[in-house]
C-alpha cells in the first residue's frame, strides 16, 4: 500500500472507528473500488443518534443513518480525480451528483454529494487537488468554522 493511501485512511477513516485505530487493527479490508477500508464503522455519537467521523472536518463529518444502526453514508478515498469508480475521468453524472466541495489544507478534495437512483449520500476524499474539475458548491473554511 502507498504511503499516501495508508495516510488517508488513518486520518479519514480510523479516527473513532469502532473497529479499529490504525490499518494494523486486524480488521483491515480494502473496498473494490475505493482506496478505502470497507469494514469502517464510526462510532463516535453525538447523541439522537447522530454519528460523526473524527477525522473530517464539520460538514461533511455527520453520517447519517438509516434503520437502526446502520450508517447511510459510506466514505471513500481515491488517489486521484481519474481514478473515481474507473469512469475515465467523469465520475460525476445525473446518478452521482457533487453538491458540496472542499480543498482542505492537506490539498485533498473533499466532496459530499447524492447518488439520487440509491437514495444514498456519497463522501469522497481525493488525494489531489482537482477542484476545477467538479461542478458544485465550494465550502470554504470560513463556511466550515460557522458550522454546528
Amino acid at each position: 500500500m502507498k504511503e499516501n493511501i495508508k495516510n488517508a485512511i488513518e486520518t479519514y477513516q480510523c479516527p473513532g472507528c469502532m473497529t479499529g485505530c490504525n490499518i494494523e487493527c486486524g480488521e483491515f479490508v480494502k473496498q473494490d473500488w475505493s482506496e478505502s477500508c470497507g469494514k469502517h464503522f464510526p462510532a463516535t455519537s453525538l447523541g439522537l443518534s447522530i454519528k460523526i467521523m473524527l477525522g473530517m472536518p464539520k460538514g461533511f463529518n455527520r453520517t447519517g443513518t438509516a434503520m437502526g444502526e446502520e450508517v447511510k453514508l459510506k466514505l471513500d478515498i481515491f488517489e486521484s480525480f481519474d481514478t473515481i469508480w474507473d469512469k475515465d475521468g467523469k465520475p460525476y453524472d445525473h446518478l452521482n451528483v457533487p453538491v458540496w466541495k472542499h480543498l482542505n489544507k492537506e490539498g485533498h478534495t473533499l466532496v459530499r454529494g447524492l447518488s439520487p437512483r440509491n437514495n444514498a449520500p456519497f463522501l469522497h476524499v481525493i488525494l489531489e487537488d482537482c477542484m476545477d474539475k467538479i461542478d458544485c458548491f465550494e465550502v470554504t473554511e470560513e463556511l466550515i468554522s460557522k458550522m454546528d
